[in-house]
């Protein structure tokens, strides 16, 4: 198990390079989170140890390739679990006419989400959004929020379908993807 999720960490992190090279124009921004923000407490995780407000940040997006139908938000840790990964939320079947979604849009209860989209189980087995927690002992760890830009209207999403398993639906039918890093670690007690 842990030699396959290693690789799809490694798949996750090709092809989002790979994305991003064809989509140049496309691009991702937040006034919550960035590269040079520290992590407000507000997109922190609440449980295990962290206190924060476990809300997601507001996101805007442009410049979407051309034949754009819909869109899919994730977040990924790729230093979580000695390397192998953690989905902190994905949302999917978000409408082409949508340029962003507002502070705490992942709410796990699903009422601030556009019309049609759908949050797919975490690591954590919640659909939602589930903020940053690293292990208080590790370095500060990157999370990598993506929106991907389909060539379809809707994704088909099974019962039991989880972040990692959409993935490969959501590669199959991306045009391109834009992300931004931030970091977030914790000190131990």
């Amino acid at each position: 198990m842990r030699h396959r999720s290693t690789a799809m960490t490694a798949v996750f992190m090709g092809s989002l390079m790979l994305a991003s090279a064809h989509a140049a124009d496309f691009n991702l921004t937040s006034t919550d989170v960035g590269p040079d923000k520290p992590l407000a407490q507000d997109f922190v995780f609440s449980g295990f140890g962290c206190t924060g407000g476990n809300q997601s940040p507001a996101l805007s997006w442009n410049g979407a390739p051309e034949g754009t139908k819909s869109y899919a938000i994730g977040l990924f840790d790729p230093d979580a679990m000695q390397g192998r990964g953690f989905w902190h939320w994905l949302m999917v079947n978000i409408p082409a006419g949508t340029a962003g979604l507002p502070r705490d849009a992942g709410k796990n209860d699903g009422s601030k989400m556009p019309a049609g989209a759908t949050q797919i189980k975490n690591g954590f087995k919640a659909a939602g959004y589930s903020g940053s927690c690293p292990p208080p002992a590790d370095e500060p760890h990157r999370y990598v929020m993506t929106v991907y830009a389909l060539k379809v209207n809707a994704l088909t999403v099974p019962a039991d379908a989880t972040s990692a398993m959409m993935l490969a639906e959501i590669d199959a039918n991306s045009l391109g993807k834009a992300s931004l890093i931030y970091h977030f670690g914790r000190k131990p007690r």
